[in-house]
């Protein structure tokens, strides 16, 4: 191959060397600007700057620039309008988009107008600094090339020196498709030598399946804008031993046309065979591929997402229709998905996402697609379904796959899925309608204590408008304040004939439901996070109460709120707490803390460092509507609680004949007295409930053979002259 060395160089490549490469930066940013140039500033460059477009374009008809550093956002002209006019006025720049957009389509468009590469800003500044350096050097020898085809006249040596150097193969084929000549770049890209290929048939590097284009390309007979260009063929590396030559095959754009005895065209000239050029764009076409991948994609977990799972169920639900048969579509929701995130990190529950992707393909037939939606969000199409129970009977089986636990920061995490599905054609023919009516039934699954799968009915979809109303009407109040009532029940000491406190119970006081219990909307108050701002609610209007009737002289009263679970998933709960607490100058030990058994069994270890954190604060802290959940009395040995209260379903069945009910209490009662804990029965409503219990040892109660829940006026009254009166009240002058 003839060398640069042995080639006579002549003036304009004199001129070329010393001239500089001329980098011109379009960002409507100075500092960026600024940035752009310390970080490309070399020696043999001349740097430009440019802060708009119109500018730019200026800067541009002067048609000396190498390589153009373009913002797309620019304040007065597009960047791709810029491309597009570089395009129709021919300007010979090569254009490195570097953008803050972090659109897809913002890269796939920059790419189609001619782009060279796409950059984003936040990336790496070495991805910039050799992005140019490598412009620049195909800009060099594309210059080269450039003047060297000017001086093919003077030199022979001159014209074998730019074929050689030529970044695209370049070919001579004879009038039977034979090579005749290969620059050495075909050598580079296909791994054949020279020699191998001449005198071969063009169809030993061309892919079976894109013999018939390239029959047409590398046959090309006419000259001008008539001939072939850019026709996209995929050429055969060679096979050497069992493996072939880098790549399985290399993507290349031919641009050809044939080839006569003499300049007067093939009308009255003997037609001597092909020349052509094969431009090497693997690596774009793999760019175009990944870009085209992450548009229709998760990049998380590589599922297909919700753009593609919505044109496949459009696909699916038409062939339904046509060999009428059903089809299914699932909404899956993670269950308890943020405390992972909120207790772990979103590295960890990146993890998770995908693990729980991995098993639930592995739970689906070969033509079902299973998508993320987004966040912990899924979505599952199952064409061809024979009956509906089909679409149950994946789901139970998905469920029963997440009884494996997960590994979460190394140690085991057991989560559960709730899964809503709706049938084609029986609820809904379209696919908005069934992914809209499979979320609703995901949400009636949720709303039921998840971990389950349910099927779309209608009526969940008027329950789901007022559910929809119910969380507008709760934002309302929040808002004004003034819907909400406390209401207290007694908890008294019989033996003593005193009242030891009160439970404050919320009530909502809707202006057109009337007066609506705690289980109308605490579960809806939960699912949409507004419990905490519901619990600051009662926290700052019980204790301002309780602050009233101890300035009254009821010292010895003790406070009993309920805390949600969801409160819990939160580790500011203790200074939230404490914060209401000294607001109203309320000592801590005057605030009972009750939490479900559920806390016993989620996430058991971050519940009792928050539960320590209250003892240590002062605060009390006690199970309501213990002996309901299995809990293992070895976590009960762990909880630094005060009390427990027996739930009222045990006291409901507490009669003199029925022993089982009477050896659950007794057993409790027994278990509290072991660990040094007070024990309350909850839901007392007779006299023989009553005289049980005291017999069971259990002389702290609750219920309404003593009081309803009272307003706060009444229970003052239950205090001073009811049955059951305070502790005498210190003298308050």
């Amino acid at each position: 191959m003839t060398s640069l060395s042995t080639v006579p160089l002549v003036t304009p490549f004199q001129r070329l060397n010393d001239k500089p490469s001329v980098i011109v930066i379009v960002d409507d940013e100075q500092r960026i600007r600024n940035a752009y140039r310390q970080l490309l500033s070399a020696p043999g460059r001349s740097i430009d700057e440019c802060s708009s477009g119109r500018s730019a374009m200026r800067r541009l008809g002067r048609r000396d620039v190498d390589v153009l550093i373009l913002d797309l956002d620019l304040p007065d002209i597009n960047g791709l309008a810029i491309m597009e006019w570089m395009l129709a006025e021919q300007v010979p720049t090569a254009v490195v988009v570097f953008s803050g957009d972090d659109s897809i389509d913002s890269a796939i468009r920059a790419l189609r107008h001619g782009a060279f590469e796409f950059i984003r800003k936040h990336g790496s500044p070495q991805d910039l600094i050799d992005t140019v350096d490598r412009v620049l050097q195909r800009r060099r020898i594309e210059r080269e090339h450039a003047l060297m085809t000017v001086q093919l006249e003077q030199s022979e040596r001159l014209h074998r020196f730019l074929v050689e150097q030529s970044p695209d193969i370049i070919y001579t084929l004879d009038h039977k498709g034979h090579f005749v000549f290969l620059n050495f770049r075909a050598q580079a890209l296909l791994g054949y030598s020279i020699d191998e290929l001449l005198g071969q048939h063009y169809a030993a590097i061309v892919h079976p399946d894109d013999m018939e284009h390239a029959r047409y390309a590398f046959n090309e007979r006419r000259i001008g804008d008539r001939a072939s260009t850019n026709v996209e063929i995929r050429l055969l590396p060679k096979r050497i031993g069992d493996h072939q030559f880098e790549n399985h095959c290399i993507v290349t754009i031919l641009t050809a046309q044939g080839i006569y005895s003499s300049r007067e065209g093939p009308k009255s000239q003997q037609f001597q065979g092909t020349a052509g050029v094969a431009r090497d764009i693997t690596d774009r076409k793999k760019a175009e591929e990944t870009i085209a991948f992450q548009a229709f994609h998760d990049l998380l977990t590589g599922l297909p997402n919700r753009i593609l799972f919505k044109d496949r169920l459009t696909m699916a639900l038409a062939q339904a229709k046509r060999s009428q048969k059903l089809a299914g579509v699932m909404f899956i929701d993670i269950d308890r998905f943020k405390l992972v995130n909120d207790t772990y990190g979103h590295h960890e529950g990146d993890e998770l996402l995908k693990s729980f992707a991995q098993r639930a393909i592995g739970c689906l037939r070969s033509g079902d697609t299973l998508a993320r939606q987004g966040g912990d969000e899924f979505t599952v199409l199952l064409p061809d379904l024979h009956a509906a129970a089909d679409a149950t009977t994946i789901a139970r089986k998905m469920i029963a796959e997440l009884k494996r636990p997960f590994k979460i920061a190394g140690i085991d995490f057991f989560t559960t899925i709730s899964i809503g599905i709706a049938i084609y054609p029986d609820d809904g023919d379209t696919p908005d309608i069934l992914l809209r009516n499979a979320d609703i039934a995901m949400y009636q699954i949720k709303g039921r204590g998840k971990n389950g799968t349910i099927r779309y009915n209608a009526q969940m979809h008027s329950g789901h408008r007022v559910r929809i109303s119910l969380e507008n009407d709760l934002r309302n109040a929040l808002e004004s304040g003034d819907q909400f009532e406390l209401y207290y029940q007694p908890q008294i000491c019989f033996s003593r004939r005193a009242t030891l406190g009160m439970e404050a119970l919320l009530r909502w006081r809707h202006p057109r439901h009337g007066l609506l219990q705690p289980d109308a909307f605490i579960s809806l108050a939960e699912e949409t996070g507004m419990i905490i701002d519901v619990g600051d609610w009662v926290l700052n209007r019980a204790l301002a109460q309780l602050a009233i009737w101890r300035n009254k002289g009821f010292n010895h009263l003790q406070l009993a709120v309920n805390v949600s679970p969801r409160e819990f998933d939160r580790n500011d709960l203790p200074m939230r707490l404490s914060r209401h607490l000294a607001a109203h100058d309320v000592p801590p030990q005057s605030l009972e803390i009750e939490i479900t058994e559920n806390l016993l069994l989620n996430d058991a270890e971050k519940n009792i460092d928050l539960v320590k954190q209250l003892r240590r604060d002062g605060m009390r802290v006690s199970i309501d509507d213990f002996g309901t959940r299995y809990s293992s009395l070895n976590y009960l040995r762990r909880f630094p609680i005060n009390s427990i209260k027996i739930d009222q379903s045990f006291v409901r069945d507490l009669t003199p004949y029925n022993h089982s009910s009477t050896s659950i209490i007794h057993a409790i009662s027994s278990i509290a007295r072991s660990f040094g804990l007070r024990t309350l029965a909850e839901g007392v409503e007779t006299q023989t409930q009553r005289q049980l219990l005291s017999a069971l040892a259990c002389d702290n109660m609750q219920g309404f053979l003593f009081s309803k829940p009272l307003s706060a006026t009444d229970f003052e009254e239950f205090l001073v002259h009811g049955d059951f009166p305070s502790p005498a009240r210190a003298v308050v002058h």
